[in-house]
């Protein structure tokens, strides 16, 4: 039996079996569209059959011994299941491409693939080698293989700051991907993994539901001067306002938070929109401050603590 991703692929053709092309067609839809050498051999394809299929363009080469069949125009999961392919039999999608639990926003143009020691990376792919990666920390989604959403959060805990890592939580809470056991478990047996106080730390706060980076690394900042804890993301009303949705709320002060970048309140619509939302808010009684991403944690940390202290 060859390995592969899925169902399995045998190295003889059973009686009344699919022609390996249609057999091959079948492999490639259920795979994003890519196919391992060793697959292609249980299909039938010799090597020199598998040349000339590239030569003719029926297959591309995307690593070593892993192809694209028929067009090289793969979704982003075609390119994350080619590069697990390249990495041989084991091997998971990991790190932030793990994100692929849709847990983090990344825009990284290399592959984390995590695979046994002794294993060769290749152009693209970030190859994080293990001496032994536990079955309990392994599954597949989508037809990849892929470290658990628990694993994941370990790994990236490594690599993520604090901001980021809780808000990477919250959102698999939103998910329903949030599972406090298989957490709490994979923090005891980390053994020294550089991940482990880190997602400790994490996990012991109250998760909120942030939609931004500047949203998460204000509420770090909260913590981190220990600021009374706002309510994110916050629905009230105001006068002929009777749901207005605001960023950070302390109510017991009366005190509204808003942050503000570029790509999202750059155009004169956002800019009127802010103003109307400011003054129905004022008009309740309530103290309207903004912050951008170019304002500096220590003034933001100063004001904040001389408003709350009202």
């Amino acid at each position: 039996q060859a390995w592969g991703v899925g169902s399995p692929v045998f190295a003889y053709r059973k009686e009344g079996s699919p022609p390996p092309e249609q057999a091959l067609a079948a492999l490639a839809a259920g795979q994003w569209g890519v196919v391992s050498a060793a697959q292609l051999a249980a299909l039938g394809f010799s090597a020199a059959g598998v040349t000339r299929r590239v030569q003719a363009g029926r297959l591309h080469r995307l690593h070593r011994g892993v192809y694209a069949v028929g067009h090289r125009s793969l979704a982003v999961q075609g390119r994350w299941l080619a590069a697990v392919l390249a990495c041989g039999p084991g091997a998971v999608l990991s790190h932030r491409s793990a994100a692929h639990w849709n847990l983090l926003a990344t825009s990284a143009t290399r592959v984390d693939v995590t695979a046994a020691r002794g294993r060769r990376g290749a152009p693209g792919i970030r190859l994080h080698r293990s001496r032994s990666l536990d079955a309990q920390d392994t599954t597949t989604h989508q037809g990849i293989p892929i470290t658990t959403v628990a694993k994941t959060m370990l790994d990236l805990a490594a690599a993520l700051p604090a901001h980021r890592l809780e808000r990477a939580l919250a959102q698999a809470e939103r998910l329903h991907l949030y599972d406090h056991a298989a957490l709490t478990q994979i923090i005891e047996r980390a053994n020294g993994h550089r991940g482990q106080r880190a997602l400790q730390h994490a996990v012991a706060q109250e998760p909120a539901f942030t939609r931004s980076d500047l949203e998460a690394r204000l509420l770090a900042l909260t913590r981190q001067h220990g600021l009374p804890a706002p309510l994110v993301n916050h629905i009230l009303a105001a006068p002929d306002h009777p749901r207005l949705e605001v960023d950070f709320c302390w109510p017991a002060h009366q005190l509204i938070v808003e942050t503000d970048t570029y790509q999202t309140h750059g155009t004169r619509a956002d800019f009127e929109h802010d103003r109307r939302k400011d003054a129905a808010l004022a008009a309740a009684g309530y103290t309207v401050i903004r912050f951008t991403d170019q304002t500096r944690p220590a003034e933001i940390a100063t004001r904040l603590r001389a408003l709350l202290r009202r």
